[in-house]
């Protein structure tokens, strides 16, 4: 840091609180594995430390790479950083929609394999709780779009309400699918539909809690004065990350409950 810096690359300081977070992950992989085929404690034991780990690994990582936004200002970043962040998202993006892809060939290949589907001991869930949730994310969507538009013309506080109303409604999607999930007369063990029903939506489900926790983070970020309509990534690519959601539930919502 004491070097003058002769290049427009942004070379972040060492850190150890990434490999700490990469050790997390890898000990709760372990413990899924021994829960599985060796103890149940000591499964449980290993993933509840490999979860801490990483949780405090993600928090002070997080932390760093905030302060050396701060410290950089709010002026125009150099080009190849710029596009570099935005690569690496789209990237990220890309790789989601392969995970949800591959999620979703296996639904197809099991249900064009079953004359019957669902099976006839399956009771299926009205369509009810689906609709709203469907309309409520349809709605979160317009309203991070407004959001953005609002920071982009320098409205601080019609993007801070945009934003939390954004995050609220991600919160009453979820309340809706913990609701539909306890009522349900079936489980992720109940069969191939189970497993398949559960893990799409539930899947999608926990992407929409990482989103909502983004959108938390970036409405304390924007109280505090952290972005302007000129330098704004982390809310760009909050936005991304929730419209891929919302696009990813309507195929849920169509293939799933419709069809």
């Amino acid at each position: 840091m004491a070097h003058h810096q002769d290049h427009d690359f942004f070379i972040p300081a060492p850190s150890i609180w990434p490999p700490v977070a990469c050790l997390g992950a890898g000990l709760m992989a372990f413990g899924l594995i021994a829960l599985w085929h060796f103890s149940a404690l000591t499964g449980k034991v290993m993933m509840a430390a490999g979860l801490a780990t990483v949780l405090i690994g993600a928090f002070k990582w997080f932390g760093m790479l905030i302060a050396e936004s701060r410290a950089r200002g709010k002026g125009e970043h150099p080009f190849v950083v710029d596009l570099g962040n935005r690569y690496g998202m789209i990237l990220f993006i890309v790789s989601e929609v392969m995970f949800f892809a591959a999620f979703f060939a296996g639904y197809f290949f099991l249900r064009s394999g079953n004359p019957t589907w669902p099976p006839e001991n399956i009771a299926l869930l009205p369509v009810d709780l689906p609709i709203l949730g469907t309309l409520i994310l349809l709605t979160s969507g317009a309203t991070v779009t407004w959001a953005h538009h609002s920071i982009v013309h320098a409205r601080k506080g019609e993007t801070i309400v945009a934003t939390t109303l954004t995050w609220q409604l991600g919160l009453i999607f979820l309340a809706l699918q913990a609701f539909e999930y306890s009522h349900a007369a079936y489980s992720i063990s109940s069969g191939v539909y189970g497993t398949t029903f559960f893990m799409l939506t539930g899947f999608h489900g926990f992407h929409v809690l990482v989103g909502t926790l983004m959108l938390m983070l970036l409405t304390r970020r924007l109280i505090q004065g952290d972005f302007n309509e000129k330098q704004h990534f982390y809310f760009e690519a909050t936005a991304w990350y929730w419209h891929f959601v919302d696009v990813v539930w309507v195929g849920l919502f169509l293939f799933v409950y419709i069809l």
